[in-house]
């Protein structure tokens, strides 16, 4: 009833978040809203999220309702069946990077109610300072010393970070779309893939992508911004792509190797019981399953004996 009062009233405030890191395979700084502040954030992406969903492109994943990474992987695929070679991005520090007045400006384009865009200001603001020591500010073209000062970041761990993200990126999308023409292209938070049967013409599309990101003051990584033949493989959300067949990326398999050696081994001594160590092994393989991984089960699995 009180955060009711609050936020009719226009006084409601957020509280400060609770930091610790996880190991994902990267290791995080994941920031944890009050309880009463996600009530806010649920609430909150229910009412704008249906507004920028007729907005959105129908090839961006992440975070919306019908996608998520599956269908991301199945899409791309679809793409390596009809083009020859492909160009993969992904963003340097995202979260990190987010400019709070960019994101601002995007959001009240879209979302006109001044309460809500008082809301959503209140919100960004409270993340600002969070991912400072994750990310190192970046001078881009036409920038002074004060663009060091601009706030900037959103906490891993908002649902309302999640989606901030595809409104953040929506132009973007729209400028390879539009702008450029590409018929093939799809992204997932921040990995995104262009596909096109002409490398010069992919490395076009990179010089124009990599200006279109300065102007949102971010960068994608250039020692894996390469065009490839699609026949070689695409790295993409813990898998390789290719045109007919998927593989596992050979880190992720040790990875859950060694995650699932240390929960066998927890179930044994009695930490956790075998319904938790049953769960991690079949949302294992309900992942995999996604890749031409048969043998590899086997492979994986054959070790743990009950």
């Amino acid at each position: 009833m009180q955060l009711q009062d609050e936020l009719q009233n226009g006084c409601y405030r957020p509280g400060g978040y609770t930091h610790f890191y996880i190991q994902e395979p990267k290791r995080r700084l994941i920031s944890a809203a009050p309880f009463r502040d996600r009530v806010v954030h649920h609430a909150l992406c229910n009412l704008i999220e249906p507004v920028f969903e007729r907005h959105f492109i129908n090839d961006s994943y992440a975070n919306r309702m019908g996608k998520g990474s599956h269908r991301a992987i199945d899409r791309l695929q679809q793409f390596t069946g009809h083009y020859s070679y492909a160009l993969r991005l992904d963003i340097e520090k995202h979260f990190p990077a987010i400019d709070h007045q960019i994101l601002l400006d995007a959001l009240a384009g879209v979302i006109r109610d001044e309460r809500l865009q008082a809301m959503m200001q209140q919100i960004i603001a409270s993340g600002a300072g969070v991912l400072d020591q994750e990310y190192q500010p970046v001078l881009f073209p036409g920038d002074d010393l004060l663009a060091l000062c601009r706030p900037r970041g959103l906490p891993i761990g908002n649902l309302t970070s999640q989606f901030w993200s595809n409104c953040y990126l929506h132009p973007m999308d729209l400028f390879i779309k539009r702008e450029l023409r590409c018929r093939a292209y799809l992204r997932y938070v921040d990995d995104f893939c262009l596909f096109s049967n002409s490398k010069r013409e992919l490395w076009a599309w990179k010089r124009a992508v990599r200006h279109k990101l300065g102007e949102l003051r971010l960068r994608f990584h250039e020692h894996s911004a390469q065009v490839t033949p699609v026949r070689c493989g695409i790295p993409w959300l813990g898998f390789v792509v290719f045109p007919q067949h998927r593989r596992l990326k050979s880190r992720k398999v040790v990875e859950a190797s060694r995650r699932l050696v240390d929960r066998f081994e927890a179930w044994r001594i009695g930490r956790i019981s075998f319904a938790e160590f049953d769960a991690s092994v079949q949302g294992w393989i309900n992942h995999v399953r996604y890749a031409d991984s048969w043998g590899l089960r086997q492979h994986v699995l054959q070790p743990f004996h009950w």
